[in-house]
């Protein structure tokens, strides 16, 4: 989403629970875990539905959503114009408490008609609501979204980023008053695969990290704020706090590929 304003301070006394399953040994075990869900199976899009602006819940007009040699991709071939017509591929089941792993990398040209600020820019969002509940004509999800940014050339730019569609969420002990927070992340300039975690705790705390190191944490999503448009007033009940959702990956006009999406529950623990 929009361009984000850069976190000057990042407190450190919250480094926690489950962030010791974020070590760099984690590889190993997450092969060995049979608790580890491969959201995305590497085949197909079973499990997944798309919500594109402008159309009903599970319609995919032009095949934004694909899969192609065991690699999920964004594209807009079939697209005249992009002219916000952003979407969301949401996975089936909600949750509360996980870690998710997720590897992408940008690749090739925005599409025709994408907005500036969307130049190899991306997300996953999390606490999302259900696709079903999204208006017609929406543009994002109520939801908090860890942003991926590519590098363009032109100066640093972190990745893992936090912006906040129709929520709002708490740094430092204070509501962050920008709609977009920038990570500590460094920048990933060409189509390098980038491997972003994530570690969420219902409403406590979710922590960022890329490629092993934790670049951004906060706490308190809540329903609020602005930057969603189109959406069913019955739906943003501001003030809600925001303890569980779906998992949805972006499609804003600029290609990007996945390769891994996958999830350790931790509710049980």
């Amino acid at each position: 989403m929009c361009s984000p304003l850069r976190l000057l301070v990042v407190p450190a006394s919250l480094l926690l629970l489950g962030l010791q399953a974020c070590s760099p040994g984690a590889d190993r075990s997450e092969q060995r875990s049979p608790e580890w869900i491969d959201l995305f199976n590497g085949r197909d899009l079973e499990g997944w539905t798309p919500k594109i602006a402008g159309y009903e819940a599970g319609e995919d007009f032009a095949n934004t959503f694909r899969v192609e040699d065991g690699v999920l991709q964004v594209r807009y071939d079939g697209y005249e114009r992009f002219d916000e017509q952003f979407g969301h591929l949401f996975f089936e089941t909600p949750f509360s408490h996980y870690r998710l792993v997720v590897e992408y990398r940008f690749v090739g040209e925005q599409a025709p008609g994408g907005p500036d600020w969307a130049r190899r820019n991306s997300g996953v969002m999390l606490h999302a609501q259900d696709p079903g509940t999204m208006a017609l004509d929406q543009d994002f999800p109520i939801s908090v979204e860890v942003q991926f940014l590519g590098g363009l050339g032109e100066g640093p730019r972190p990745t893992a980023n936090v912006c906040t569609p129709g929520t709002e969420i708490v740094i430092a002990g204070e509501m962050a008053a920008a709609h977009c927070i920038e990570s500590s992340s460094p920048t990933f300039d060409g189509d390098q695969w980038v491997r972003s975690e994530t570690v969420v705790l219902g409403d406590s705390l979710i922590v960022h990290l890329v490629n092993g190191d934790t670049v951004l944490h906060y706490t308190g999503p809540t329903i609020g704020g602005g930057v969603v448009n189109g959406y069913d007033p019955a739906i943003k009940l501001d003030g809600t706090p925001l303890r569980s959702g779906f998992i949805a990956l972006q499609s804003e006009s600029h290609p990007i590929d996945f390769r891994v999406v996958r999830l350790l529950d931790l509710s049980g623990q």
